[in-house]
């Protein structure tokens, strides 16, 4: 079960990281095709990327991860609300939503491991 957890908080981070690093003008771009507001894009992006961070480090420290995906998981479901809000096509909210329900799985495990 370790190992699974460990796997699904790399998975994790490295897509929010390459989201909002590699793939940041598309974030930009979509933030302004909901009207959302630049200050909310960027507490986002913060928030996003230190729970990122959270998950990396609880692969050490357990409590890290439980925070982290609980954070990530979030963050993800008010993603799939902007996207039911804006009444996307069930594709454009699919990776929100598996991130959500990784991101579950991972604080779930790791708070079951902690109190083990």
């Amino acid at each position: 079960m370790h190992n699974l957890t460990i796997s699904l908080q790399v998975l994790v981070a490295a897509s929010v990281f390459f989201v909002w690093v590699v793939r940041y003008a598309n974030i930009v771009q979509e933030f302004k095709q909901y009207g959302l507001p630049d200050w909310l894009r960027d507490l986002v992006g913060i928030l996003k990327m230190t729970f990122s961070l959270m998950l990396l480090v609880g692969i050490d420290r357990g409590l890290f991860a439980v925070v982290g995906g609980i954070g990530i998981a979030i963050l993800m479901g008010a993603a799939v609300v902007t996207h039911l809000r804006a009444k996307n096509p069930a594709f454009k909210m699919l990776p929100s939503l598996t991130l959500l329900v990784f991101s579950a799985a991972i604080a779930s495990i790791n708070y079951r491991l902690l109190t083990a």
